[in-house]
């Protein structure tokens, strides 16, 4: 008897023209067979997503900007394609969680994923989380959403991703029940590793944008290089996997093979490694519970010849205790740090304010702005405002403009 084929899943990408959302284009173009593309966002990136309209061919395409959704119908009309679109807030949460939709990959940077990322929970989608903000805003609502909407959530980021494939299937949410003793978050150390303190105060965006290891937007690859980027992904462990901040802890591996690893009551420590592509974990999630051919090439351990390890330096990068500190104080802390370090970044970005000007204004922020029990998604925003009207008012106070670019 013949095994039945697959039905085909249809796959919605928010932030497709990101780098997340080109990796994910780039796996579903190699399972045909598997996926097809119900719909495409992006902000504000006419000619990228477009070209992505006219090789996926999807129902929906979404622009959050008003005028670049002008642009994309009118490119695609000229072009004869059949591809309709949607425009603002509400359409991205519409393609989140319409009933044709079996798979949202949630990779939209920042606070703006947060509403359609909800959605798709609520309407018991399979999500595919790159938007770890999710997590760091609105862990407590986005997690009793998926609990209550009966969605599947994957983790992508590949610490995350690693720490689900090795956790015990039945019980990851549930430490002691598996008889998990603590997490252990990997992370490349980012550019500055070896860097001193006063040496910091100088470093350029340039050089911040040039990671070792990891090809990603300038977000994220400035939040990899303070180390923020490893505090956000602890405070999503907590909610990931039920972890306490005593239960996650972070190791510096400069090669970035290791992902994440577990460590077990017995003594046992259970690694994932892999080359330092982010088409691994989404393959991984895609197919799961099976595995998919990801288009990454195999790890050749002889090549890399050694593995080192350091502890994180909280001196040098004051960014990773800020965020154990916000886990730790619970509310709404941890809302406010995530919207400070996003006016911290793009300030940076802009050359605007100097590379530890980041920690000293999320700091900051983080004394200056009163934290709630935040229990509605209307509470999170609120605080969320409040925290970059403190954070620009802070800036504004300290007449930050020094940064070289």
């Amino acid at each position: 008897m013949s095994k039945a084929t697959p039905r085909v899943q249809q796959v919605t990408i928010l932030g497709a023209t990101g780098t997340i959302g080109q990796q994910t284009l780039d796996v579903i173009a190699r399972h045909p067979d598997r996926f097809s593309v119900y719909a495409l966002s992006a902000h504000a990136r006419v000619d990228a997503l477009f070209e992505q309209c006219v090789r996926f061919q999807p129902r929906y395409a979404v622009m959050l900007d008003a005028d670049a959704a002008e642009r994309l119908q009118q490119k695609l009309q000229v072009a004869g394609q059949a591809t309709q679109v949607l425009q603002g807030m509400a359409a991205m949460e519409q393609i989140a969680s319409d009933p044709q939709v079996d798979a949202v990959m949630a990779a939209i940077v920042g606070a703006a994923g947060l509403r359609p990322a909800l959605a798709a929970a609520r309407s018991g989608k399979r999500i595919l989380l790159a938007n770890k903000e999710t997590l760091v805003m609105a862990g407590h609502l986005f997690m009793q959403a998926v609990e209550q909407g009966g969605a599947t959530l994957l983790p992508i980021d590949s610490e995350h991703n690693a720490v689900f494939q090795v956790m015990p299937a039945s019980h990851r949410g549930d430490l002691a029940a598996a008889g998990i003793r603590r997490i252990l978050l990997t992370a490349s150390g980012g550019p500055f590793r070896k860097l001193d303190r006063h040496a910091l105060q100088t470093v350029t965006t340039a050089q911040a944008l040039h990671h070792p290891n990891w090809v990603m937007g300038p977000k994220i690859t400035i939040d990899s290089a303070t180390l923020m980027n490893k505090g956000l992904e602890v405070i999503e462990a907590h909610w990931l996997f039920a972890a306490t901040p005593d239960q996650i802890d972070v190791v510096v591996h400069p090669q970035s093979v290791i992902h994440s690893m577990v460590e077990y009551i017995d003594g046992s420590v259970l690694a994932q490694l892999g080359n330092p592509d982010m088409r691994t974990p989404i393959a991984y999630a895609l197919g799961y519970p099976q595995r998919l051919e990801s288009g990454v090439a195999a790890l050749d351990l002889f090549k890399i010849g050694h593995f080192d390890f350091e502890a994180p330096d909280l001196q040098r990068f004051p960014c990773l205790r800020l965020a154990y500190e916000a886990l730790r104080a619970g509310g709404s802390a941890s809302t406010v740090l995530n919207a400070a370090n996003e006016v911290a970044v793009a300030a940076y970005l802009a050359h605007d304010i100097g590379f530890m000007d980041i920690p000293r204004l999320i700091e900051q922020v983080l004394a200056q702005t009163a934290l709630i029990q935040a229990d509605t998604l209307a509470d999170l925003e609120a605080v969320d405002a409040q925290a970059r009207h403190d954070a620009h008012a802070w800036m504004a106070r300290q007449n930050l403009k020094r940064c070289v670019s």
